[in-house]
């Protein structure tokens, strides 16, 4: 198989995120795009159908297909990231409704983080606000390749094309300013459904396409040889039996770029070389994998390989530090402090870790940093440096969003404290031995 095929079933699935202020039709949207699409079952309908008539309502609240937790029915905002897959004849998607209030921030992170596609609405008798500019500033930082701006609401502002277009210009100018490379401006009425599956009788002004007819065909995905391969072992499987005594494989998921049967790799953090002697795949041996698959690697000689542990060919391998500079976003109640001892997941890797120092945090609204704050709060997105115990394999993430990326986790109880984003790390070129006390980050 080529890496071609690889690329067309890439782009069959999109992954995209809806994010907005509260009351904008975030969830209303989705539930829009859900019922038009065929995609809800008939007692979920009816489930909703039930609950809006309990709330007094005369039709079906639409916004309560993906509002599913009591809490947010109850005070008509969305506040967990909702998950919806749904399919149609030319893609499957997999969405994430996430919340617009300020104070869940970090949920808009989680739901975007994997996102190849967000969609920011707007009420288009608020135009931008301050969450509007919050939410573009982290699609632009989480690096989502498309951005949609949906002006919602269009049937309150009597469908009226100038008030459409003053906050597509304004929105336009803002996403560039932060790098965006790509913003689709689409004008919608969620409630009565105006341009979300089929077009807007109300707005003949209007020649773009709708938001599904966007989804359905804006080009996701990329050529995996673009990228250089990385592969993290998430397993070594030695199954010990009389029909393989010597087997030694190393599973896990490609996670950017194509390996091939013969080429020269190197492990790491440890250094050592050898070659791809083999690749099996789920229905038996392969010459070629590429990501995001999940196969097992045989290599040529017998090194001392973990999990862990990042197989990448030898001439595009990344280095290897133990000091990392990165974009964080607090995620935890708890703060995050200078001197903090902490545990850094990066991709199957987990080592020990100490917050060197927080050098600045982002206030979203203007993009201005606030030197040394100190600590990191919930949902504060700022710049630390740390030290870890091991070397790490680190890609920048403007390179790869996930080798680029990594987890803080307290070693107490297990929490997830923070989502990184490597930045500028002080990469070393040769492996770094690592400590020999746990904690001694010196």
């Amino acid at each position: 198989m080529s890496t071609d095929t690889a690329t067309d079933q890439a782009t069959s699935l999109l992954r995209f995120a809806t994010a907005g202020s509260v009351d904008d039709g975030k969830s209303t949207l989705v539930g829009r795009l859900l019922h038009d699409s065929k995609s809800v079952l008939a007692d979920q309908l009816e489930a909703v159908e039930r609950a809006s008539l309990g709330r007094g309502q005369d039709a079906p609240d639409l916004a309560l297909l993906t509002d599913g937790l009591r809490a947010e029915r109850e005070q008509g905002i969305t506040i967990d990231v909702a998950h919806r897959y749904f399919a149609t004849p030319r893609r499957r998607f997999i969405l994430a409704d996430t919340p617009g209030h300020v104070q869940y921030t970090r949920n808009m992170v989680t739901g975007a983080s994997t996102a190849e596609l967000a969609v920011v609405l707007v009420d288009a008798r608020n135009g931008v606000v301050e969450q509007t500019r919050r939410h573009a500033a982290v699609a632009a930082l989480l690096r989502v390749p498309h951005v949609v701006l949906a002006v919602n609401k269009m049937d309150l502002v009597g469908y009226a094309e100038s008030a459409f277009a003053a906050i597509a210009g304004e929105f336009g100018a803002y996403a560039a300013s932060l790098g965006v490379p790509e913003v689709t401006a689409i004008p919608i009425s969620a409630l009565a459904g105006d341009n979300v599956v089929t077009p807007s009788a109300h707005m003949d002004w209007y020649g773009g396409p709708t938001v599904l007819e966007h989804l359905e065909t804006v080009p996701v995905g990329s050529d995996a040889t673009d990228e250089p391969a990385r592969f993290p072992v998430q397993y070594v499987i030695r199954p010990q039996t009389a029909a393989h005594p010597d087997y030694r494989g190393y599973a896990g998921q490609v996670a950017s770029g194509v390996l091939r049967v013969g080429e020269p790799v190197t492990v790491l953090p440890s250094g050592r070389t050898s070659t791809i002697a083999a690749i099996d795949g789920l229905a038996g041996p392969v010459d070629v994998a590429w990501a995001p698959q999940s196969v097992t690697l045989r290599l040529a000689d017998d090194l001392d390989v973990s999990r862990g542990d990042l197989i990448a060919p030898t001439g595009t391998a990344p280095g290897t530090t133990r000091d990392v500079e990165a974009t964080v976003c607090h995620v935890a109640d708890r703060p995050l402090r200078v001197g903090d001892r902490v545990l850094l997941k990066h991709t199957t890797r987990t080592v020990k870790a100490l917050v060197k120092a927080v050098p600045s945090r982002l206030a979203l609204d203007d993009l201005t940093q606030h030197p040394d704050p100190g600590e990191l709060a919930a949902n504060d997105i700022g710049r630390v440096v740390l030290r870890t115990a091991e070397p790490l394999a680190l890609d920048t993430y403007a390179d790869s969003r996930r080798t680029g990326s990594f987890l803080l986790i307290d070693p107490a109880d297990g929490t997830t404290l923070t989502a990184g984003m490597a930045g500028t790390a002080f990469a070393a070129k040769t492996p770094v031995a690592a400590a020999d006390d746990g904690w001694d980050f010196q």
